[in-house]
């Protein structure tokens, strides 16, 4: 009797796995699934991808440590300088509205000046320099590192972050003007002059409507 069930559970088993095979199969080969930027994910599945991706960067950067210097004003003027030109127009600067890009993005990039405003922790710095290094997979967030933008600079970026949420409208375009611009070594190294406001001059404000 107990192998005749047996039986029946594992033959009711393989012909629902085999119905689940062709339904995902009709699926994939009919072009059915949804790629378009303006349909969101189930909400189930932009759990799942949230936290596939976190547990993926935790585990990536525990062996990364910060520089002791993340707190130095040159430092985190600079990250100012490449933040207006390299970050703005997906993660917004202080008292600046929605931009074109960032609504028509999916998932959208968090607006970074509205980020808690926290003492900065070896966690959370590793992993804002470990982002802007490596990207993220099908969120627009590039791999700055292939763009030839060396750790240093990457620093630059992180140092500045850390401060972001605190400043003012003012304040920002403030340290932006006192920056270097656009400035790392990757544009020498791809064979561009990096003079200072490159791509968005220092204290301009960015294209909006």
């Amino acid at each position: 009797m107990m192998g005749k069930l047996l039986l029946w559970v594992l033959a009711v088993f393989g012909a629902a796995s085999a119905l689940a095979g062709a339904f995902g199969a009709i699926v994939y080969y009919g072009g059915f699934i949804d790629v378009s930027a303006d349909t969101p994910h189930e909400a189930i599945v932009f759990k799942f991808i949230e936290d596939a991706r976190e547990r993926a960067i935790a585990r990536r950067v525990r062996d990364i440590t910060p520089p002791a210097d993340l707190s130095d004003p040159e430092r985190v003027g600079r990250g100012a300088g490449n933040y207006q030109a390299m970050c703005v127009d997906c993660h917004l600067a202080p008292g600046m509205p929605n931009s074109e890009i960032r609504r028509g993005l999916y998932p959208t990039p968090p607006d970074l000046t509205k980020s808690p405003i926290e003492r900065e922790s070896t966690n959370v710095a590793a992993r804002r320099f470990w982002i802007i290094k490596h990207g993220i997979k099908a969120s627009a967030m590039p791999a700055w590192s292939k763009g030839g933008i060396e750790d240093s600079a990457i620093w630059d970026l992180t140092a500045f972050l850390g401060r972001l949420p605190a400043l003012t409208p003012e304040q920002y375009q403030d340290m932006v003007a006192a920056s270097e611009g656009h400035s790392h070594s990757g544009l020498v190294e791809m064979g561009h002059d990096a003079p200072p406001g490159h791509v968005d001059k220092p204290g301009s404000k960015p294209h909006t409507h």
